[in-house]
């Protein structure tokens, strides 16, 4: 009999425990580890954050729906991993053994690395539901007396997407208010230029973006590295294209969301220079595999991938939602192989399917494969994708709570676009 243990219950760790039970054989055991014990969708946190969705809109208890599926579900989290041991310490002192491990944990928030970032110094999060419910209560006391507005994401940041939606979500939200007159909205990223995404831009990503930006008076910075951040004041060095430094900007604020950069969480970090890279994500091969423990297996946000191009400053490449779920079903795939004595042969393909929600109208992308060149690009905006978004936001939630496999509203979206299927 194998045992499996999956660290991380999110968009990652759900689907990969629920292919895992659905390929092995009954005799093999399966467990789940979290630090929660619910799930949430965290693709809706900008919408918490403004007050459109609550927190019970978006999760759900975890054990239940995973003990009707013959899985085991532990809220402790994990300290150490014992790789070399084959063995979990949890968060209450107990140990759990392995015979496989599939890693989807998620990031670690890197505030730190940027003096005053954060909700424990002077900005916004959306990254997790505390964050969003806590922006929340920021916006209820700002809309009270509004001010200007600076939202983006820091050098280092490898997830874009969501801080253009915030963007132009706040944008809706003040002008249903009717205060979007009294608030200057400037957006800072590190991207070399608007749409980028970290993927080097999808189709026209660069003048979709400008065109909203320009259309809803929202200035922008590009290249901008924070430096520090104050009440009320955000200091932002923006840079040329050999990351010197050409001027200084000091942009006021009275309400600020700053997407921070990620690096791997301690656990995973711990495992040493082989396993993992200097920023502490798991180094994998093309099976998902570690690399130096090949036991071990990766998904989602916690593996390393490299740049995929050279940048001023520091742009990570994001893992969406589809792809997660290819790796899911690589990583389960290749295990259920070893398990029977056969050599891994699955690969994810790491296609992209992004619906980018922005206020009262929205953006759907195609990529394949994510990171260029690529074979497919399709990208279309309209008010359809908002309601599509929130359709997905509805039907992800249910296929987690039923343990469903297969990426059926997937395939519908991506008839409608014409395209077949993702190869």
């Amino acid at each position: 009999m194998a045992h499996v243990v999956i660290i991380g219950a999110s968009t990652g760790g759900l689907p990969a425990a629920y292919e895992m039970r659905a390929v092995l054989a009954e005799q093999h055991q399966v467990t789940v580890v979290s630090n929660s014990p619910l799930f949430h969708f965290v693709p809706s946190n900008p919408w918490v954050a403004v007050g459109w969705r609550k927190r019970e809109d978006i999760s759900f208890d975890i054990a239940p729906c995973l003990r009707a599926k013959g899985i085991n579900f532990s809220a402790e989290g994990v300290e150490h991993i014992r790789a070399e041991e084959n063995q979990l310490l949890l968060g209450d002192g107990s140990l759990l053994a392995y015979d496989y491990l599939i890693v989807a944990t998620g990031p670690k928030l890197a505030f730190d690395e940027i003096e005053g970032l954060g909700p424990d110094g002077h900005t916004e999060s959306i990254c997790t539901v505390d964050h969003a419910e806590g922006a929340y209560l920021s916006w209820q006391e700002f809309i009270k007396n509004p001010g200007p507005i600076v939202v983006g994401a820091v050098q280092g940041a490898s997830c874009f997407g969501p801080a253009y939606e915030y963007a132009l979500i706040l944008n809706r939200a003040l002008r249903k208010a009717k205060i979007r007159d009294r608030v200057p909205m400037t957006f800072v990223t590190s991207e070399p230029y608007i749409g980028h995404l970290g993927l080097g831009g999808i189709a026209d990503s660069k003048s979709l973006f400008e065109s909203e930006f320009r259309k809803n008076d929202i200035k922008w910075l590009t290249n901008a590295k924070v430096k520090t951040i104050e009440a009320g004041k955000m200091i932002v060095e923006q840079v040329n294209d050999k990351a010197e430094t050409i001027k200084t900007h000091q942009l006021p604020f009275d309400f600020s969301m700053m997407l921070p950069a990620f690096k791997g969480v301690d656990c995973v970090a711990n495992l040493g220079d082989d396993a993992v890279n200097p920023r502490g994500f798991l180094k994998i091969d093309d099976y998902q595999r570690n690399r130096k423990y090949p036991n071990i297996f990766g998904i989602g946000v916690c593996i390393a991938i490299n740049p995929i191009e050279a940048t001023p400053l520091p742009v990570g490449a994001p893992k969406t939602g589809y792809m997660i779920e290819s790796m899911a079903k690589a990583a389960t795939a290749n295990i259920k192989a070893e398990i029977e004595g056969n050599e891994p042969k699955a690969i994810a393909t790491w296609n992209a399917i992004c619906l980018a929600d922005m206020g009262n109208t929205g953006a759907a992308f195609v990529a394949m494969p994510q990171i260029p060149p690529r074979n497919t690009v399709w990208l279309s905006k309209g008010k359809w994708v908002n309601y599509a978004k929130k359709a997905y936001e509805k039907y992800f939630i249910y296929k987690m709570k039923k343990g469903l496999v297969e990426p059926a509203f997937e395939s519908q979206l991506l008839k409608a676009a014409g395209i077949e299927k993702l190869k």
